[in-house]
């Protein structure tokens, strides 16, 4: 049975390298000469499972395709089990910033071979320094990146809990908006609510993210969608399906030195709970507002390519409503054909960079 799930033309012929994708939805991908191969889903590497069929794919793509790898890309994070399999590896390693391998996954999936600007947005990916990234706006050439601007952090209270609990970082807004004194009788029937505000003075266990998918979050929590949910993203999802009419708050944001900062918006949210019209507002507000700030950085940096890369690029109406408005601009957008813009497209754009690194 082939491990392979997508073959993959490539602008041209690369060395062969082994990607091993993110932790969540993990897949991993070979290079050979002008093609890439990715392989199936594996799911997140917290689970023995999933760590076994990562683990049964390298070895089964490698020898499916007849290769020996030059080299093993894997992502920043230390404590992933794709980082320490790759460190075991006789491999020479090509560590891979998460949100440079979204927008190289979606350049390359698209045949550009050139520079280009990515906006890479999603839940979480490390950054260089350890920081909790996930609202990008990166300038790629080549294996290389740098960092244009990226979108106003909130405090994550809680950590990784927050994630599926979109009315903590509702929360986080409400305290950013020195509005921290509502928190309590806002969500009385959650027990942390009552010590929340202090906890987010004081700093305690809420790193800062810049995370789009937080964002979204916020914004649920705000207009009482999915507070406590299910999954990661279900908040997000119900709040794309109550989309009619995207419509932006000509004053929800702003935009200062590459740093894009909606805290208008969610003041907004804040004061009116129709879901509805919180919807269109919201996504017409990030459509209007990411659309001005990718303009600036193509303007600064000559570059009229963009790649939209990261799990966010699956609710079509902040795909298809940028697509638009960059297009009236002046610019390309490239977005994901085959290939998830997601974790799962990862390991193709890590394949692409480390096989134009230097080893």
């Amino acid at each position: 049975m082939t491990a392979i799930a997508h073959a993959i033309a490539l602008p041209h012929a690369v060395p062969c390298t082994l990607a091993l994708g993110a932790f969540l939805k993990n897949t991993i991908c070979v290079t050979k000469g002008d093609r890439a191969y990715l392989s199936v889903i594996h799911g997140d590497l917290g689970a023995p499972e999933a760590i076994a069929g990562f683990e049964a794919s390298v070895k089964t793509l490698v020898a499916e395709l007849a290769v020996t790898p030059t080299r093993v890309a894997h992502d920043l994070h230390p404590d992933f089990h794709s980082t320490r399999f790759g460190q075991s590896l006789d491999l020479p390693q090509v560590p891979v910033q998460h949100h440079h391998a979204h927008a190289a996954a979606i350049a390359v999936e698209n045949g550009h071979d050139g520079p280009v600007i990515g906006l890479s947005l999603d839940g979480f990916g490390l950054g260089p320094a350890n920081q909790a990234w996930g609202g990008e706006l990166l300038y790629c050439e080549g294996p290389s990146y740098r960092r244009l601007g990226h979108l106003a952090p909130l405090r994550q209270p809680g950590g990784d809990v927050a994630a599926r609990e979109p009315w903590r970082m509702a929360a986080s807004a409400l305290h950013k908006l020195g509005r921290g004194s509502e928190i309590a009788g806002r969500w009385p029937h959650f027990k942390p609510a009552a010590m929340l505000s202090t906890i987010l003075d004081k700093g305690l266990n809420s790193p800062e993210t810049s995370s789009a998918g937080r964002l979204f979050d916020a914004a649920c929590g705000l207009l009482n969608l999915y507070p406590r949910a299910a999954f990661e993203g279900q908040a997000p999802m119900a709040l794309e399906a109550l989309v009619t009419v995207p419509r932006p708050l000509a004053t929800g944001w702003r935009l200062d030195q590459g740093r894009l900062d909606f805290s208008p918006l969610l003041a907004h949210l804040a004061d009116h709970s129709d879901q509805s019209e919180g919807a269109n507002l919201f996504h017409g507000t990030l459509i209007r507002g990411m659309a001005a700030w990718v303009a600036q950085a193509a303007e600064t940096t000559g570059c009229p390519i963009i790649a939209l890369g990261g799990g966010c690029f699956f609710n079509k109406v902040l795909t298809q409503g940028l697509k638009v408005e960059l297009s009236r601009r002046g610019l390309t957008a490239l977005t994901a054909l085959t290939v998830s813009p997601g974790d799962p497209g990862l390991s193709l754009g890590q394949a692409w960079i480390a096989a134009h690194t230097e080893v």
